[in-house]
């Protein structure tokens, strides 16, 4: 018999970067994910649909591999990524959204919510134990992603090479 944990997450920081670079960073899905912790693989699905293979997390037949897919679209006007579930991918659901919003030329307000519900294939007598582990888990890794999207967008702009014309 299994049960299912809920998540819900919402968070707010700012980065001293425009509000374009930050757009385009979490408009990338496979560059954002990159600074997501234990992501085993995102898979492409197609049409801006990614499937996240988290690590296994736990022991033995206690150990959980969450899975899910979601679909982005991204709204440069509006300051919005959104995703929502891809059904049938994984033991997962989960959707939520980036609101970016330009404070000055040089500083941008990021909101994040998410929620999601994860589906755990164990006896439903460990639900109370299991089940706050997983949310506090999940909590632990969107905090190292948003500490990590941080770290990036914080730092200095990463300089384009300019190609050296061989000479003869």
């Amino acid at each position: 018999m299994a049960f299912t944990a809920s998540v819900d997450f919402k968070k707010r920081f700012e980065v001293n970067c425009p509000f374009d670079r930050a757009f385009d960073l979490l408009a990338d899905v496979p560059k954002s994910v990159s600074h997501f912790p234990n992501v085993e693989q995102l898979a492409d699905l197609g049409n801006n649909a990614f499937r996240w293979e988290m690590r296994k997390i736990g022991v033995d037949r206690f150990s959980i591999q969450t899975v899910y897919g979601c679909k982005y679209v991204d709204d440069r006007e509006k300051g919005t990524v959104k995703w929502t579930p891809v059904k049938g991918e994984g033991n997962g659901s989960v959707k939520g959204k980036w609101t970016l919003k330009a404070l000055d030329a040089q500083t941008t307000r990021i909101d994040l919510v998410t929620t999601g519900e994860l589906e755990i294939p164990l006896p439903g007598l460990v639900k109370f134990i299991v089940a706050p582990v997983v949310v506090h888990e999940f909590g632990r890794m969107v905090d190292a992603y948003v500490e990590n999207l941080s770290k990036t967008l914080n730092a200095p702009p990463k300089k384009k090479a300019v190609p050296r014309k061989k000479s003869s």
